[in-house]
């Protein structure tokens, strides 16, 4: 039997070299071969013998190299039946090191490997004979590295989730050539693209054209300099000949676009139809597969014995896993992973990483006798005098005036009442606007009805006050319906939005899907008496008013220092907001989704940036789709299955009385916006706990669960003033620069972005 597979495997070997070879005449030549290192060269071997084994698999794989107990370990080759082919380093089951896959239609990845991703440095030539050499993150190409295409086109530079990024050099086959600027695969920002005939335009782009400030210039002297625009209407800008040839004033700039630029495409790439991450390892006796969309297994308490190994939360198999964590069998079957960090400050069971709580409702209704009762019927009086007065028609094109900080409304509000206010049973208090024009504007662009905002704020129903403060020690008040939520402000952070309003109304108005914070009103209320107490608010929309129940909440910023909850595990609510050191996910988005998050935040990091904004987060909700009754996680069904939902499972869009039932189109995703009730895909994640610096982001298990997901960028009011300033000088000599969040906002930024990249990445599945 054994001899028949050989013989099977020696047939694709051969059916897949020719194809590679076929691949390779296509391909350019200038990439040396990357070498496959041995087991012996690894230092982390384990003390188990390791000797050489041919397995023939149930579903007619072969593995055929070194082995160690159960699993493949060291050097070694597995043949899938549809082609497919891996040969190189193994680590405890998992491709790992240094190796080579192949695919049927002759494309081939040689280079590194982590998980079983292509991670690290490596090349792949694809089936036409494109190549690409350079760095690998996830899949992705993401780094620097040298892409040669097969119609004889060449890009040298770097690389962001598989797409030009950055700095970087194209050259067309027919001798054009642009070095400059790249954004999301597209020439953008500054750069200079010469054409083969000594024709130059240098200056700034957008999106592939030129777009702003920029210089068309001829062989023979003569140039164009002026503002570029697709739109002719927006085109302006004076022509200059040469001293050697007669004027030629009659040219049209838009020829461009429509000419010189038609020579100039950028090579699509190409997309695998599957991953190496993706693929199946089923080893005998043992339920281990990588295949994404997996089905949860629960074996049977009287099978789960500890003399058999089975699958584990981060995908290894042996009581004692790589890390020296000791894995304990408990009654349910599921087992207990031990993740204890260095310091020793937290051990976390599967169960306590994998278990939700429906969460309670947040916060203490401010009734007669809270200390914030006045304060409250003062807000909601003055809301009810802003919304509701009278004003003039709406117009989004807004004057600069109305944006001048000076530009706010003072209105008295006397117990016994005035010809504008109503009588009331609070003290006497006065009332401040802060460009009411504006904000009445953002409340059109955001799509709020005057009435249902009133009612919201002002209803009959009363406030809730969030139990605690928040770290700059503001306080946070819920409306009773949780669409809005009421934060106090300090002075300092009134005049950063002030200051950088006119900025934030022109982002939001021309990027409507923007994840920034959305403000509908500044407002500032004034008590009489010797006290003179200012109080000063901001209302912003609640992320987390949702159909559905959000199990988790994380608070990211991409920093490590002092980012990990300080409660225990047993007070970990639904409502609790985890940090950074506490996400044990990431998150994978569908191709539609994931381009359009890249492309927006993006574009909310460059605003910020440009605003000198820093120390903001993304503030991230999860619903679960699939939670058994005790609470625990259960992972998305398999590919393609039609089985229904397991025993035990309630979905829980309908499980809180509460919330009530959702339509079908919110149960499909049809509800959903960008950053609003997303369908997606958590994967879990496992941390190292060998390593002496925090791990952001833990290794993929490839164990997958089924969610809806919302996310917005917060807290955008705090610049880099000079206490931030200092902050950064005194934490930098006692911690690591890179780990702490006060830190210039380029630089803060730029490690929000690689952060946000990491986490969230491109579904290729289904």
């Amino acid at each position: 039997m054994i001899n028949k597979h050989v013989g099977i495997v020696k047939s694709w070997e051969v059916t897949i070299r020719r194809k590679q070879a076929a691949a390779r005449k296509r391909a350019k030549h200038f990439f040396h071969k990357m070498s496959v290192s041995h087991v012996d060269d690894d230092p982390n071997a384990p003390a188990e013998n390791v000797y050489h084994a041919e397995k023939v698999l149930d579903n007619g794989d072969f593995y055929t190299g070194q082995w160690s107990g159960d699993l493949p370990h060291g050097h070694g080759k597995y043949l899938w039946t549809d082609g497919c082919m891996y040969v190189g380093e193994w680590r405890a089951g998992k491709p790992l090191g240094q190796g080579k896959f192949c695919w049927p239609s002759g494309a081939t990845y040689e280079g590194e490997f982590k998980n079983a991703y292509m991670d690290g440095q490596g090349t792949y030539t694809g089936p036409s004979g494109d190549t690409y050499k350079g760095s690998w993150v996830m899949n992705m190409k993401h780094g620097q590295g040298i892409k040669c295409y097969v119609n004889g086109d060449y890009y040298e530079g770097g690389w962001r989730r598989g797409m030009q990024d950055g700095q970087g050099k194209y050259q067309w086959e027919n001798g054009n050539h642009y070095n400059g600027q790249w954004k999301n695969g597209l020439i953008n920002g500054n750069g200079t693209l010469v054409w083969s005939n000594g024709k130059r335009y240098e200056g700034s782009w957008e999106d592939g054209l030129p777009k702003g400030n920029g210089t068309f210039k001829w062989p023979d002297g003569s140039f164009y300099i002026g503002v570029w625009s697709r739109d002719a209407n927006d085109q302006s800008g004076k022509y200059t000949p040469s001293s050697s040839t007669a004027s030629n004033t009659d040219w049209n700039p838009q020829e461009v676009y429509s000419v010189d630029l038609q020579d100039c495409k950028i090579c699509p790439g190409e997309k695998l139809s599957i991953l190496p991450s993706q693929k199946v390892l089923n080893w005998p006796g043992v339920e281990g597969e990588f295949l994404q969309k997996q089905k949860l297994c629960r074996p049977s308490p009287e099978h789960d014995t500890i003399g058999k190994r089975r699958i584990s939360v981060d995908g290894r198999f042996s009581d004692v896993d790589n890390y020296g964590n000791r894995r304990s069998v408990t009654g349910d079957g599921l087992g207990s992973l031990q993740l204890e960090d260095s310091g020793g400050r937290r051990t976390l069971t599967r169960q306590q990483l994998l278990r939700v709580k429906l969460p309670k409702r947040q916060g203490v209704t401010i009734s007669k006798g809270h200390k914030n009762y006045e304060l409250m019927l003062n807000l909601q009086l003055g809301i009810r005098h802003s919304v509701g007065r009278p004003g003039p028609a709406i117009s989004v094109d807004l004057k600069p005036s109305v944006f001048d900080p000076k530009e706010k409304v003072w209105t008295r509000f006397p117990s016994e009442g005035s010809k504008h206010t109503p009588p009331h049973q609070s003290c006497e208090f006065k009332w401040k606007d802060y460009c009411p024009v504006v904000f009445r504007t953002l409340r059109k662009l955001f799509k709020v009805d005057a009435a249902d905002y009133m009612i919201s704020i002002c209803g009959n129903d009363a406030l809730r006050e969030l139990s605690s403060p928040g770290k700059s020690g503001s306080f946070f008040y819920l409306t009773n319906d949780d669409r809005y939520m009421i934060k106090t402000m300090k002075k300092s952070e009134v005049k950063v939005l002030l200051r950088m309003l006119p900025a934030y109304y022109n982002h939001v108005k021309n990027f409507e899907n923007t994840l920034v914070t959305k403000y509908f009103g500044l407002h500032c209320v004034k008590l009489t008496g010797p006290a003179q107490k200012k109080v000063r608010f901001i209302i912003m929309g609640n992320l987390f008013c949702s159909n559905y129940v959000f199990h988790r909440r994380f608070d990211l910023k991409g920093s490590s220092h002092g980012r990990i909850t300080d409660k225990p595990d047993t007070e970990i609510e639904a409502t609790t907001t985890l940090k950074d050191l506490d996400l044990n996910f990431i998150f994978r988005l569908k191709s539609s989704w994931y381009q359009e998050f890249c492309r927006q935040v993006d574009r909310d990091c460059d605003f910020l940036e440009q605003e000198r904004i820093m120390d903001y987060s993304l503030l991230v909700g999860l619903h679960f789709r699939q939670v058994s009754q005790s609470g625990d996680l259960m992972m998305a069904e398999p590919l393609g299955s039609t089985v229904g939902t397991p025993s035990g499972i309630n979905h829980t869009e309908v499980e809180s009385e509460e919330m009530g039932s959702l339509t079908s189109d919110t149960m499909s995703g049809a509800d959903a916006t960008l950053g609003i009730n997303m369908p997606a895909m958590a994967e879990l994640t496992v941390r190292r706990r060998d390593s002496e610096q925090a791990e952001l982001v833990g290794e993929p298990t490839g164990e997958l669960y089924d969610i809806v997901i919302s996310f917005g960028v917060i807290d955008i009011l705090q610049d880099y003033d000079i206490s931030k300033k200092l902050e950064h000088a005194y934490k930098s000599i006692q911690y690591d620069p890179t780990s702490i969040s006060a830190v210039d906002p380029k630089q803060y930024s730029r490690r929000f972005r690689d952060f946000i990249f990491r986490i969230f990445v491109e579904d290729n599945v289904g």
